[in-house]
């Protein structure tokens, strides 16, 4: 079995796993409450903040856990547009942003907000003029993804947290989610980033926990309210096994980070060499420091991404379409609809995603077994 879909979901680490499991064993009070085992319970949770602030290079009151990408991003999303609706209802966020910034987004606009979507070039980048020229005096905030989950693509944070430097009360939102383990990080979290997005199981944590970098000082408004828990800005009693496995997966991940993504680097390439041979086959992710080492998107012409997927999976080979949360909808991808990618070519798009663990080995089985499918399609398309 060999499988490419990691940027869907990675398998949990073993070592992380055990994590989990001690600390659900033998930390299982409620870190809320006052006797002996909350008192432990409290200790694991502030051990995995600090760890994780300390990773991320801010202080342990900067980080809330979550659930995970999704609630984050609707956190940020719509608690700045209601912390700061009286200095202004106005957004701009890319039009290729995660399904959970643009249904936000798009909530919002029904409740009175405006948005403003920035449009990609034909590679599939914002450009920091775009930005610059969608700030108005009401806007309040700016979210780009630091790395497309589609096709790859690094967007130009620097550049953009360069511009917002001229307009401080602006918040700027960065969803990292593809970033972890990537050799990304300098990249995507310079210093005029407000707030950033995370969540463990695409770095080999447990599924259903995350968390946020919000910066010190910049508004959020609550929007799980409750028992008063992370600062009484996200209530819920915490998850703390998930939370402490979370800490230790986000230290691997980013432990010799410019190895791992060297390797899939390598592999990507080996991938694009054999693939752009092939007639009928665009890529959308080439081999440049502008896309990330593990997302390899392409297309065979004529053939629907599905069709695709399921023919894979027959010779035991997992991909996806262009996003794991928008996949069983039979929909094109949004971040090339953005490109003005012609629909038909769009909707044969299929997603390759890497991580360290994959081999070339695995790489040399998908080279000799891919033609069997592309044969296979090229000879009913009457090729």
């Amino acid at each position: 079995m060999i499988y490419f879909d990691n940027s869907a979901t990675t398998k949990i680490d073993p070592a992380v796993l055990q994590t989990y499991q001690t600390v659900a064993n033998e930390f299982w009070g409620n870190p809320s409450s006052l006797h002996h085992l909350g008192d432990r319970a409290l200790q694991m949770l502030q051990s995995a903040r600090q760890q994780i602030a300390d990773l991320v290079k801010c202080q342990p009151d900067e980080i809330y856990f979550t659930s995970g990408g999704t609630e984050g991003d609707n956190w940020v999303i719509k608690g700045t547009a209601l912390a700061k609706r009286e200095f202004g209802r106005h957004l701009i966020v890319s039009a290729i942003e995660h399904p959970a910034v643009l249904n936000s987004a798009r909530q919002l606009e029904k409740m009175g907000w405006e948005v403003t979507y920035l449009p990609v070039n034909k590679a599939g980048f914002v450009t920091p003029e775009s930005v610059a020229a969608a700030i108005r005096p009401d806007t309040v905030l700016v979210s780009v993804m630091a790395v497309n989950n589609e096709i790859g693509s690094i967007q130009p944070i620097e550049a953009i947290a360069k511009i917002l430097t001229q307009y401080p009360t602006i918040h700027f939102h960065v969803d990292a989610v593809q970033s972890v383990g990537k050799n990304l990080w300098s990249r995507v979290l310079p210093e005029r980033v407000d707030f950033a997005t995370f969540s463990a199981h695409k770095f080999h944590g447990p599924r259903g926990v995350g968390f946020i970098y919000a910066k010190r000082g910049r508004q959020l408004e609550t929007l799980i309210t409750g028992g008063g828990q992370e600062q009484d800005r996200r209530s819920g009693t915490e998850n703390t096994p998930a939370i402490a496995a979370m800490s230790k997966a986000l230290r691997l991940a980013l432990t010799d980070e410019a190895s791992k993504a060297a390797h899939e680097l390598a592999l990507k390439q080996k991938l694009v060499d054999f693939l752009s041979a092939l007639p009928d086959i665009t890529i959308f992710s080439p081999v440049t420091p502008d896309f990330a080492p593990h997302i390899l998107c392409f297309a065979l012409r004529g053939v629907r991404g599905e069709t695709t997927v399921h023919a894979s999976e027959a010779e035991d080979i997992y991909l996806s379409t262009t996003s794991a949360c928008s996949s069983r909808s039979g929909v094109e991808s949004g971040t090339l609809k953005a490109m003005q990618i012609p629909e038909k070519l769009a909707t044969s798009a299929v997603r390759i995603s890497l991580d360290d663990a994959n081999t070339e080995a695995e790489v040399e089985q998908f080279i000799k077994i891919f033609p069997k499918v592309y044969q296979r399609f090229q000879h009913m398309n009457g090729r």
